[in-house]
């Protein structure tokens, strides 16, 4: 049985919120893509560039409360992808402030004293997105969203750790976990979630490690002699590409490298699942390390 075709809000979904033009033809007619955005299930953001719905309707949303487009919202707008596009739009409005439930209703508002440089145009500063979702969203979101602002430019690794260190109390311990494992080199926040599971096992693996000459991949640790990837067809999907990760993965087992690959919905989904194959195949490189050190 064959898989039913993605739909232009899937795709847009499984790559973090945003998508250009060229990544939605390498998956899409042009037929498709319109009719997606004529349905509204994506939106033109500029030319090139689309989102989900979410993303233009957080401005509104926070102008509506007199806020700010904030955290994860914020993040969509400052062009980095996250892990999961927020359900609704998220804002923040000045503490104290008394909002109707019909005012509010289609909004996630947090409440919080922004000073004028946490504020930019109407959305928080990229500093104080990466923040606010550090201190609040479960550390592999969180993850994702440190590692695609680093990625970025938009900010350095030293000014994430002093923000995070001068961050309230409430969501300090968080946001310095962030801080201190966030890493540029991740490509997307599939990597990202991959690499939080793995850090919360107390797996210390390194991202878009060069194993062999020309082969990098997403997480590998040479102690143990094991790759971990993640894996998307949409990436992988034709023949050339099929055949090139068939060469590849090949290369990497004929010189005693370890490989464990994991689907989208597998590391966003079920992460149980993720930890207990991992827990079981570190057990397993840890065993062959031992033999070839006693050999």
């Amino acid at each position: 049985m064959t898989a039913p075709d993605p739909t232009a809000a899937d795709l847009v979904t499984e790559w973090g919120g945003l998508a250009g033009s060229a990544q939605l033809r390498g998956a899409l007619t042009d037929r498709q893509i319109t009719a997606a955005v004529e349905a509204g299930a994506i939106v033109r953001l500029t030319r090139g560039r689309f989102a989900l719905p979410t993303v233009p309707a957080a401005a509104a949303g926070a102008a509506r409360v007199n806020g700010v487009v904030s955290h994860l919202s914020a993040a969509l707008h400052w062009g980095w992808r996250v892990k999961l596009p927020p359900e609704k739009p998220m804002a923040t409005v000045p503490r104290g402030r008394n909002l109707t439930l019909p005012r509010r209703h289609d909004l996630a508002v947090h409440y919080a004293d922004l000073t004028p440089g946490e504020v930019r145009n109407g959305v928080t500063s990229p500093l104080r997105t990466v923040i606010d979702c550090a201190r609040v969203l479960p550390f592999d979101a969180a993850l994702a969203v440190a590692d695609s602002a680093l990625r970025s430019g938009r900010i350095s690794h030293d000014q994430l750790v002093a923000a995070a260190q001068a961050a309230p109390r409430s969501g300090r311990p968080a946001a310095l976990k962030v801080a201190r494992f966030a890493d540029a080199r991740a490509a997307n926040p599939f990597e990202s979630v991959l690499r939080a599971i793995t850090i919360e096992m107390g797996l210390r693996l390194t991202p878009q490690l060069t194993c062999l000459p020309y082969i990098q991949v997403d997480l590998g640790s040479e102690e143990l002699r094991l790759v971990v990837e993640a894996e998307s067809w949409r990436y992988h999907g034709d023949k050339w590409a099929f055949e090139a990760d068939v060469i590849r993965y090949t290369r990497l087992v004929r010189n005693r490298w370890v490989v464990v690959r994991f689907t989208w919905s597998d590391v966003m989904f079920h992460p149980d699942v993720v930890r207990e194959v991992l827990a079981d195949v570190v057990a397993m490189c840890e065993e062959l390390r031992q033999f070839r050190q006693s050999a």
